[in-house]
């Protein structure tokens, strides 16, 4: 097996998954305007009765959005902002711009929510909000409730990333410490007309759960975010002043997250422009080109990543013993989101979802004639600065020549170090786009 070969074919379909997710092309495939008709999907407005429009966009891929919206609005276009954690290759015409952080947000996401909250009370009945919200939202803006602070938020995100919560988890927790996630945003921009273009990183494209659902209906409660608690086991580890606020809500004594019926739904648009399995697809038809017999397995994998390795790896196997499902060479692509669970007791490592999995299924494979491409969209794998890592049958062999231990390392989950010490991390810096992970198997 040509291994490099199959190595450039396998980044060459990672990379046409991401173009998929293109945020400015997904916008543009959703909104147009022919002189005062906006069309945004098959709905049309009509701007003559629009007073002010205003843009506000948060998340990995809100700047391409943004520019793609003020690229179609022009001059009717009033003013807004976009707050990402990559900065525009093109400066705004009317929009402001806002660098925050990502993935645990600070001072600067506190400013960016105020920012957003100034502009949105601008908004009166007469007005159209535009807001653009990919992954990474819930970061990037932050406004605690009150009695709480940023530094408590921030301990709770990461007490609850380094338990292993799923996202709906961490999402029903967030939005009900927040003053503006879980339909919050909607509530300060209406009564103005809404429309919410989304690029989803949330496996099964559940509304509530993209960004923590900031303009949407939330249907999780006080009592499910304290159930999320309760099971990781982790109410000692958090600030008291959160364990209040959440008893409080959970006695009915706060006014919970928005609901179903409080707002007139004729006025307010959501559509979802981009997901992952959008750039699955792509991804088939690229390797198809390639010569592959391809299987597009799932875009919605969920489970832990050292796991999930395991199952793509038999996949694989049964093609290469079976031909089923595919006969090779064949490609197997699928996406979603992973968890790991950091091991208290030897988890000093470095690593995320992707690398993790890689490193998995480096173990499996070992002697194969296969190849394994596993990343983030995004270009950012967790709290590392890659997007993922590459491996092949040989890619365990090379590493005890170097004495270096996989098993060790992924006890330790210490991937990074482990891809990082054969020179397979695949580093793109942010891509502006995502839509969670992608996973490409190659059997030659």
């Amino acid at each position: 097996m040509d291994f490099k070969k199959s190595r450039e074919n396998a980044l060459k379909i990672y990379w046409e998954a991401v173009e998929a997710a293109n945020p400015y092309k997904c916008v543009l495939e959703f909104l147009s305007r022919k002189s005062d008709v906006l069309t945004v999907d098959k709905k049309r407005y009509n701007l003559k009765d629009i007073g002010s429009i205003y843009v506000v966009a948060f998340g990995k891929a809100a700047t391409s959005m943004a520019e793609a919206v003020e690229e179609v609005l022009e001059d009717r276009l009033t003013g807004g902002i976009v707050v990402s954690n990559s900065q525009p290759q093109n400066p705004y015409k009317k929009l402001g711009f806002y660098l925050s952080s990502h993935p645990v947000p600070d001072d600067r996401s506190l400013t960016a929510a105020k920012e957003v909250v100034s502009v949105l009370e601008k908004a009166g009945e007469n007005d159209l909000v535009i807001f653009l919200i990919s992954g990474g939202g819930s970061a990037l803006l932050a406004m605690p409730s009150p009695g709480i602070s940023l530094d408590d938020k921030r301990k709770v995100t990461e007490t609850l990333l380094r338990s292993g919560v799923d996202k709906y988890g961490l999402n029903a927790v967030r939005k009900h410490i927040s003053q503006i996630k879980g339909g919050g945003l909607l509530k300060k921009a209406l009564p103005a007309k809404v429309i919410t273009l989304i690029l989803s990183n949330v496996v099964s494209d559940r509304l509530d759960a993209i960004a923590s659902g900031h303009t949407v209906p939330d249907p999780t409660t006080y009592e499910d975010a304290w159930r999320v608690i309760d099971a990781l086991g982790i109410e000692h580890k958090l600030p008291p002043q959160v364990i209040v606020h959440l008893e409080e809500g959970r006695s009915g004594n706060l006014p919970d997250t928005l609901k179903e019926g409080e707002y007139d739904p004729k006025d307010v648009q959501t559509i979802i422009v981009g997901n992952n399995f959008k750039s699955l697809k792509a991804a088939e038809k690229k390797a198809g080109e390639l010569g592959y017999n391809t299987f597009l397995l799932s875009s919605q994998i969920r489970g832990e990543a050292r796991e999930v390795a395991k199952v793509a790896a038999a996949v694989a196997f049964d093609i290469e013993k079976f031909g089923n499902p595919v006969r090779k060479p064949s490609c197997v692509i699928f996406g979603g989101e992973t968890t790991v669970t950091v091991q208290s007791s030897l988890g000093t490592g470095k690593g995320g979802r992707s690398t993790e999995t890689a490193l998995s299924f480096c173990m499996e494979i070992i002697g194969h004639d296969i190849v394994g491409l596993f990343c983030d969209t995004d270009g950012i794998d967790g709290p590392i600065d890659a997007a993922g890592a590459i491996c092949d049958g040989q890619s365990r062999l090379q590493a005890r020549i170097i004495n270096v231990s996989a098993r060790e390392h992924l006890a330790q989950n210490n991937s990074y170090d482990f891809f990082d010490k054969l020179g397979d991390l695949i580093v793109t810096g942010p891509t502006g786009t995502n839509v969670m992970d992608i996973g490409i198997v190659l059997v030659e």
